[in-house]
C-alpha cells in the first residue's frame, strides 16, 4: 500500500500533532535541580562563570548515560528533543567533554547499551581519549553486563551501589536447530552451499552442529575470550589468569566483585558530590546530567516559529554551519543487504538497499568538495547481487576508499568492503565468511496435514527450481549449485584481487569461514586494527589533506526527517505497521531475534536465492 496524504490534510495533521505533543511536552517538564548542585544541561554550559579571588573552588563534572540501542549513522533531532541516541553522538558527546574547559570530569552512566564488542572497543577508544585530555572518568555501574563492564573498565574508576551485580559469566554460544520440527510439520529444507564453513542453514537442516561449524565457533570464542580477558588485565592491572579466575566465579555482587578487583568502591550516585569535594566542604560541586544532548527550542510561536517548525518537519537544521572546508564522506551502511531501497524492518532492524546505497556513493562521488570516502561497514551480509552492485559502485569511485568495520562485516558485509584502499576492523569485529548459501523450504507436506492438496502443470526442465512447494529435482539442484559456484568464484577471485593474493591462498582463508578483526589482520583480509576516526584519518592521508587544517565529515545516508518519522515515507511500500510493534514488545527477546532472522532470510530469497550471509548473530548477556 502506497502512503500518499494531500499536503493539506498533511499539514492540518502535523498543526494537531504538534499542539497536543507541544502541550505535553510543557505540561511534564520539570524544573532543573539547582540547591543540590544538580542541574540540566542548557544554555549554562556554554558559558563559564567569572571567578573571583573570593570565590570557592568551582567542580563541574558532566553526566553522559549509554543506554539501550546505539545505533551508528547521522541523525537529525526530533520535533521535541533527540529520538534516542546513537554511538555517532555518545562519541561527539565524550570529544566534546574532552575540549570543554568547564568541565573537570565526565561521570559515565552505564545501563545495558545494546552493542558488540567492535562499539564497545570505538568507546573505549574515545574514553580514554578524555582521560588523556587530563579529565578523569568515572563510571557508575548497577546491574552490568559484560559489554557494560568492558566499557567501564577504560574509566579511571568504576562504582557500584552495594546491591549491585556483575553479571559477567563468560561467553557461551547457543544455536537452535529446527530439523526435527520441520519433520513433524513435514516441511522439507533443501539447502545448497558452498564453502564447509558456511553454516547459515545448519539451524534448518541438522539436529546438532556439524563439526566444522563447532569448530569455527570454538575459533571464534577462543578469540573473543582472549580479547576480552586481555582487554580487563591491562585496564584493571591484573593478569590474564586472574581475570579468567574472576569471569569463573561470576557472577559478582558488589561485594565479591570488589574482593576480586574488578570494581574500585562500592558507592552510591548521590555520593559522587562526596568524591569530587574530596574533603573541601566549601566547593561548589555541579553535576551537568545529560551533558552535550542538546534539547530542540519548541517555541514554535509566531511566524518565525513556524518557520522553524517547518524546517524541523523537513529535516532542515538550522543550527548547520556554512563552510567550505573539503570533506571526508563517511557513508554508514548497517543491516542485511538487499536488492532496491533500503528500509527499517518491523522488528527495528536496517535494510542496506543497493539502489539506496548506490545513490549515496555516487552522491559523494560528483561532490567536489568530497575528497574521500569513509565506509563504515556493520552488517551480515545478505544478498550476492546486490553486495556486488555496491562493490561495484565503490570500485568506480576516482577517489580514496576507506572501510572501518564496526561489529560484524561478514559475508556480504565484507564483498562490499573488499575494494577499498585500506581496511580497518576493530579487534572483535566479526568478518570474512567468504562463502555462499542458498536453498528453500519445500511446503507440500505440510499443506496436506492442513488438507491443502496441489497439482502441478510444468514447461521447462527446472520449472519448479524456484517453487516453495517441492524440493529440488536432480536437475535443478545441478542448475542452482552451478549458479552458486559461479558466484563463489567472482566472490574469491574480486577478494584476492583487492586484497592482492593468490586466489588459490584467498580460497584457504574462504570456504565461509569467520575470523575476528585480531586474526583477520594477521591473516591479511583486513590491513590494520582501528577505529571510525583511525579510518578517518587515513582517508585524510590518501586524499592529501593529512596537513589540512579543517577537514569537515559528511554523514551519509542523510537521516529520516521528522516528518517521515511520523508519518512515514511517502514514496514506499509502509513495511511497519501497529500490530508488529506491538509483537515486538510481547515476544521474549530471543524468539523475536530468530523470527528477525527467519524474515530477513526469507525476503533476501525472494529476490536472490544465493545468499552471502553470516551463519549466526552473537549477542553479548
Amino acid at each position: 500500500m502506497l502512503l500518499k496524504l494531500p499536503s493539506t490534510l498533511c499539514l492540518c495533521l502535523c498543526g494537531l500533532l504538534l499542539t497536543a505533543q507541544i502541550a505535553d511536552a510543557q505540561s511534564s517538564r520539570r524544573p532543573a535541580r539547582v540547591g543540590s548542585s544538580v542541574v540540566k544541561a542548557s544554555a549554562a554550559e556554554k558559558s563559564k562563570e567569572e571567578d573571583s579571588e573570593e570565590a570557592a573552588t568551582k567542580i563541574r563534572w558532566a553526566e553522559i548515560e549509554l543506554s539501550g540501542m546505539l545505533s551508528e549513522g547521522p541523525s537529525l533531532p526530533g520535533l521535541f528533543g533527540e529520538i534516542g541516541q546513537s554511538l555517532t553522538q555518545i562519541s561527539d558527546r565524550l570529544e566534546r567533554a574532552a575540549k570543554d574547559d568547564t568541565v573537570d570530569a565526565v561521570v559515565l552512566k552505564i545501563t545495558n547499551p545494546l552493542i558488540g564488542l567492535g562499539s564497545v572497543h570505538e568507546l573505549r577508544t574515545k574514553i580514554l581519549s578524555v582521560r588523556e585530555s587530563g579529565k578523569p572518568v568515572y563510571a557508575l555501574l548497577e546491574t552490568a553486563l559484560t559489554t557494560d563492564y568492558l566499557i567501564a573498565t577504560a574509566c579511571d574508576k568504576i562504582y557500584m551501589p552495594e546491591p549491585g551485580m556483575l553479571l559477567m559469566t563468560g561467553l557461551r554460544a547457543e544455536v537452535s536447530f529446527y530439523k526435527n520440527l520441520f519433520d513433524m510439520l513435514d516441511v522439507e529444507v533443501d539447502v545448497l552451499r558452498v564453502g564447509k564453513y558456511k553454516a547459515a542453514a545448519e539451524p534448518y537442516t541438522r539436529t546438532e552442529m556439524s563439526p566444522e561449524f563447532r569448530q569455527e565457533i570454538n575459533d571464534l570464542l577462543d578469540s573473543q575470550y582472549s580479547i576480552i580477558c586481555k582487554m580487563i588485565a591491562e585496564s584493571r592491572d591484573m593478569s590474564v589468569e586472574d581475570v579468567k579466575k574472576a569471569i569463573d566465579n561470576g557472577p559478582h555482587t558488589s561485594t565479591t566483585a570488589k574482593e576480586y578487583g574488578l570494581i574500585d568502591e562500592i558507592r552510591y550516585a548521590d555520593e559522587l558530590e562526596d568524591i569530587a569535594r574530596d574533603g573541601d566542604e566549601d566547593a561548589e560541586f555541579t553535576l551537568v546530567q545529560r551533558y552535550g544532548k542538546e534539547k530542540v527550542d519548541t517555541n514554535f510561536e509566531g511566524f518565525t516559529g513556524m518557520m522553524k517548525m517547518m524546517n524541523l518537519m523537513m529535516g532542515v537544521d538550522p543550527n548547520k554551519k556554512k563552510s567550505v572546508a573539503p570533506q571526508i564522506a563517511v557513508i554508514y551502511a548497517n543491516g542485511s543487504i538487499m536488492s532496491g531501497r533500503g528500509t527499517s524492518g518491523p522488528f527495528g532492524d536496517e535494510i542496506i538497499g543497493s539502489e539506496t546505497m548506490v545513490k549515496t556513493i555516487k552522491e559523494a562521488a560528483e561532490n567536489d568538495r568530497v575528497k574521500a570516502i569513509v565506509l563504515r561497514v556493520n552488517s551480515p551480509g545478505g544478498s550476492a547481487v546486490a553486495s556486488d552492485i555496491i562493490w561495484r559502485a565503490l570500485e568506480q569511485v576516482d577517489k580514496p576508499v576507506v572501510v572501518s568495520m564496526g561489529d560484524v562485516a561478514a559475508s556480504g558485509g565484507y564483498y562490499i568492503s573488499m575494494g577499498a584502499d585500506h581496511i580497518y576492523a576493530e579487534p572483535g569485529t566479526i568478518t570474512g565468511s567468504i562463502g555462499v548459501v542458498g536453498g528453500k523450504l519445500a511446503l507440500e507436506g505440510l499443506f496436506e496435514k492442513l488438507g491443502i492438496t496441489t497439482s502441478y502443470v510444468t514447461r521447462g526442465e527446472n520449472s519448479g527450481a524456484l517453487s516453495v512447494m517441492q524440493p529440488f529435482s536432480e536437475s535443478e539442484r545441478k542448475a542452482m549449485q552451478r549458479t552458486m559456484n559461479e558466484i563463489y568464484e567472482i566472490f574469491v577471485t574480486k577478494a584476492a584481487a583487492g586484497r592482492e593474493m593468490d586466489v588459490e591462498e584467498l580460497k584457504e582463508l574462504a570456504g565461509g569461514r569467520i575470523y575476528t578483526g585480531e586474526v583477520a589482520v594477521e591473516n591479511g583480509l583486513v590491513d590494520d586494527l582501528g577505529t571510525l576516526d583511525d579510518a578517518f584519518e587515513k582517508a585524510k592521508e590518501l586524499a592529501g589533506l593529512e596537513n589540512a587544517k579543517d577537514v569537515d565529515r559528511l554523514l551519509l545516508p542523510k537521516p529520516t526527517s521528522p516528518f517521515e518519522q511520523l508519518f512515514g515515507p511517502l514514496d514506499t511500500e509502509v513495511n511497519q505497521d501497529v500490530a508488529t510493534s506491538v509483537v515486538q514488545d510481547l515476544l521474549p527477546a530471543e524468539l523475536t531475534a530468530e523470527l528477525r532472522r527467519a524474515m530477513i532470510i526469507n525476503e533476501l530469497s525472494a529476490t536472490d536465492p544465493r545468499l552471502l550471509l553470516m551463519p549466526f548473530q552473537l549477542r553479548f548477556k
